[in-house]
């Protein structure tokens, strides 16, 4: 099993909007998949339950407490991948994560404050990964991009700076994101044909291939 942490402890990045759609793209080819909610607001919970009788998404569990994380291997048993949807401001969740986490994923949207915020958990990222001689891997995904400026390549240049991977794949302001969203659903079942929909298919192809 593949344990996926989607951390970032700046709130508003996009992070459940990533770990559902994220998980049901990997369901979606062919991939067994829970979602962990590690956020007490239990935002990707509320997103399973207001689907109801539909059972096709990946099943969500909370984990809102730090200690809960020492049973993630019975409670993720059997599962190809476990994706956990960081908690915003909560480094003692962000830590645990981080301990059973096997990838990193971190939404940066395209601003300057957005990636300054982001240095707090990029240096317990790699103090992670000197703890595990770099068998933590992680990587930097521009979230939220507003289609036809310039700045997410700004920002790219920015992350550079970090030492940490940029992944190819990206996500865009789109109101289907939302939309989807207050429905208990992705944008891969709502418009599986639209740009939102290409562009998780771009990170789960580049997740799968993330060695």
């Amino acid at each position: 099993m593949t344990v996926v942490a989607i951390l970032n402890e700046k709130g508003g990045v996009g992070k459940t909007t990533i770990a559902t759609n994220l998980a049901r793209g990997l369901q979606l080819a062919g991939q067994t998949v829970i979602l962990i909610d590690s956020d007490p607001q239990g935002s990707a919970r509320d997103w399973y339950a207001v689907a109801g009788e539909d059972n096709s998404r990946p099943p969500v569990v909370g984990m809102d407490r730090a200690p809960l994380f020492k049973n993630l291997k019975s409670v993720t048993a059997g599962f190809d991948w476990a994706i956990i949807d960081g908690s915003p401001r909560m480094e003692e969740i962000a830590v645990a994560a981080l301990k059973v986490a096997d990838r990193v994923l971190i939404p940066v949207q395209p601003s300057p404050y957005d990636v300054w915020a982001t240095e707090p958990l990029t240096e317990l990222v790699k103090a992670r990964q000197e703890l595990t001689d770099g068998r933590l891997k992680a990587a930097f995904l521009v979230s939220r991009q507003i289609v036809g400026t310039k700045l997410a390549g700004e920002v790219r240049e920015a992350l550079e700076g970090y030492g940490l991977p940029i992944l190819r794949a990206f996500t865009c302001q789109r109101v289907i994101y939302a939309n989807s969203a207050t429905q208990g659903s992705t944008v891969l079942d709502d418009e599986p044909k639209g740009a939102a929909a290409a562009e998780i298919r771009a990170l789960v192809d580049e997740v799968l291939a993330w060695h």
